[in-house]
């Protein structure tokens, strides 16, 4: 698979899919922007890259803050050929009819707010010099509604849905568009909360890295508008 030569925007980097996904496409060729909130973090997944990388702490919710930050690294890195939404998140809540509108928005503004205003600002660069490649984080879990997490599954739902709102959108411009569905992704934190599952059954970062650098690369160029389930052995 060819993934060199390439710009990588990477949302979330300073998560463990994040800091996984930046790893993999640590290559000499490639140059890659880390966005996250944690400003810390960030500089501390660049600094273990050998290659050339610059971190971009921004709220993704803030879509004129994201306009710029976008501005910031085409100025850098003159174009970007690859972004990667892998920014989101997970809450358990209550029975739907006693979600709180403040919990239903949080989940719909980490998982699919932060796609679209990412989108919003770098489909127009993707469009304009005719290639590109975008890979989204959705879920299992947006497959199939589960009792008390209403808000999560339909925002992952949502993503699936953008994802193939942007793939028919923009396939004849060269730009394809994809999503994963990660089962349980084997972290620290899903560690931490779930203490008696089986961990060996549970997908690495790693695994999902994979799958997001073949989505980038050119062995798949006739892919656009797929939703890969990577669920491991759950």
């Amino acid at each position: 698979m060819t993934h060199t030569n390439k710009v990588i925007v990477i949302t979330g980097a300073a998560g463990n899919l994040g800091s996984a996904v930046a790893k993999k496409f640590d290559h000499p060729s490639n140059r890659i922007a880390l966005i996250d909130l944690n400003e810390e973090r960030l500089e501390e997944v660049k600094n273990t890259l050998q290659c050339e990388a610059a971190s971009f702490p921004v709220n993704l919710m803030d879509i004129t803050a994201v306009s710029q930050t976008v501005k910031d690294i085409i100025e850098k890195f003159e174009n970007i050929d690859v972004l990667a939404n892998v920014a989101g998140g997970f809450t358990m809540g209550p029975f739907l009819h006693d979600t709180p509108e403040k919990d239903w928005n949080f989940m719909f503004d980490l998982n699919a707010r932060s796609v679209f205003n990412m989108c919003h600002a770098i489909i127009p660069h993707m469009r304009n010099q005719g290639s590109g490649r975008v890979i989204n984080i959705a879920a299992r879990a947006a497959k199939e509604g589960k009792a008390k997490m209403g808000p999560y599954c339909a925002s992952k739902a949502a993503v699936i849905t953008l994802t193939e709102t942007l793939s028919a959108e923009n396939r004849m411009n060269n730009i394809n568009v994809n999503c994963i569905l990660p089962g349980t992704i084997d972290t620290p934190q899903n560690r931490q909360d779930m203490p008696d599952a089986n961990f060996d059954h549970w997908v690495p970062p790693e695994a999902i890295a994979e799958v997001i650098a073949f989505l980038a690369s050119d062995a798949a160029v006739a892919v656009s508008g797929a939703a890969i389930p990577v669920y491991g052995k759950s």
